[in-house]
């Protein structure tokens, strides 16, 4: 008998090793098109002239894709189902990729922000189907494992993009600066400018080919079809989403958090440009690392060493100490030595851009913790549940926005991360006691 349930395990392992294997490419490329935003962003800055709150309009128009377009995908998805859902996103992403082509040559911001608005539009079907498939390709008790997994592999991706979009787009580009661009008259200027631009089309057209080629993988590799269905509501009484308190505010305390982590992974490059820092476009793979750190962590740790609700305490804490510090440490030092090992004229004390990266550490677990704190005993209203937490990917739209026209208030961009205090803070108290309550 034993022999028997040991042979059915390794065949369960076994049919989901291919359904695994496709779905991590798909968080990959997830964290790809995600994460090349915050080297995307003091790019366009330059090339297309313009000040720090207006290039955060790059996350606005990326991520409140998923807030606008949630419930169209979602009713998409109902009617195809989840592998061919898949493949419909990942079509809808090939076209924004390639309307990067005609941004490029133009070099105008409001062609450069429809693309990204259609890349967010197919990352929304993406992730409202792969999310639930990653849960019920295996065994329910290993999800999380499986989970975490593919959170390492998506912010393992926004370490590698930082790095190949400094190799691809500025390599040889030694005066690249708004200053070096003021410098030079007006035909040289535009001449300038329209090489710049024309640097990022071959980037998106590999884009483009890698997602057609997942298209192909993800309709003839065999991918199986998953049927989800709906238990009886917890709770007979409540006959409405909005009567389930840890649900509504467990979709605030991730607006704050994908806020928060938006602003840490993809204003850091913006941060270091205007402090100085040479390598300033790769500096995006720095909060990417300690993200990877943090779920690396949860993995060993949750729950064998601790519980979800004490992770997601302790990050909340430790991203408030982080805030202080990205506002109050010094930013004298923008040497390689500061960046890599956090040295700012005072031994063990990190440099302001240091403390911006370790965020990343601090707020990996949140997202991995508030799921199933905010969905546990919502019974038949589990899937309008998901949907409203999904929703609150748009705090990826609008925060970063309030921290570009704080730090442009200030005349600082190191000002505008004042913005993550509230934001670890609601967190904080989602930890502690929202994430408990089931009447208001």
């Amino acid at each position: 008998m034993n022999m028997t349930i040991a042979s059915e395990a390794q065949v369960a392992r076994k049919s989901s090793l291919l359904p695994m294997t496709i779905i991590g490419v798909l968080f990959f490329i997830f964290g790809f098109v995600t994460w090349l935003n915050g080297s995307l962003i003091p790019f366009l800055k330059v090339i297309c002239e313009l000040n720090e709150f207006q290039a955060l309009f790059v996350t606005f128009a990326f991520y409140i894709a998923y807030t606008v377009m949630a419930l169209p995908m979602s009713s998409i998805l109902r009617r195809t189902g989840y592998r061919n859902g898949m493949a419909v996103g990942l079509g809808i992403m090939v076209v924004g990729s390639l309307s990067f082509i005609p941004a490029a040559y133009s070099a105008n911001f409001l062609l450069f922000l429809g693309a990204l608005f259609i890349l967010g539009t197919g990352l929304t079907i993406l992730q409202t189907a792969s999310n639930p498939y990653v849960v019920h390709i295996g065994p329910k008790e290993s999800a999380a494992m499986r989970i975490s997994i593919m959170g390492i592999i998506n912010k393992g991706a926004g370490v590698i993009v930082p790095i190949m979009f400094t190799a691809l787009v500025l390599s040889g580009l030694e005066n690249f600066d708004a200053a070096h661009l003021a410098a030079l008259n007006e035909v040289e200027r535009a001449a300038q400018i329209s090489e710049l631009s024309a640097r990022l089309v071959m980037p998106y057209v590999y884009m483009a080919i890698a997602l057609v080629i997942l298209i192909g993988l993800v309709k003839f590799s065999g991918l199986p079809e998953i049927k989800f269905e709906e238990s009886a509501s917890a709770d007979g009484e409540k006959g409405s989403i909005m009567q389930f308190p840890q649900v509504i505010l467990g979709a605030l305390a991730l607006f704050a958090y994908v806020g928060i982590e938006v602003i840490a992974g993809d204003t850091i490059g913006l941060y270091g440009q205007s402090i100085g820092v040479s390598n300033f476009a790769s500096l995006t793979s720095y909060t990417m690392v300690f993200m990877v750190l943090g779920y690396s962590l949860g993995v060993i740790c949750i729950p064998r060493f601790i519980s979800q609700e004490k992770a997601l305490t302790l990050s909340a804490i430790a991203g408030s100490l982080c805030v202080l510090g990205a506002v109050f440490a010094s930013t004298d030092d923008t040497s390689v030595a500061a960046l890599l090992w956090g040295w700012a004229g005072i031994p063990l004390i990190p440099n302001s851009v240091v403390f911006v990266a370790m965020m990343g550490l601090a707020h990996a677990l949140v997202w991995p913790s508030i799921w199933p704190l905010a969905l546990s005993g919502l019974g038949k209203f589990t899937a309008q549940g998901s949907a409203l937490l999904i929703m609150g990917i748009s705090g990826g739209a609008i925060l970063p926005l309030l921290f570009g026209k704080l730090g442009h208030l200030a005349g600082a961009t190191q000002f505008g991360y004042w913005i993550g205090l509230p934001c670890y803070l609601f967190i904080l108290f989602y930890a502690l006691k929202g994430h408990k309550m089931r009447h208001w």
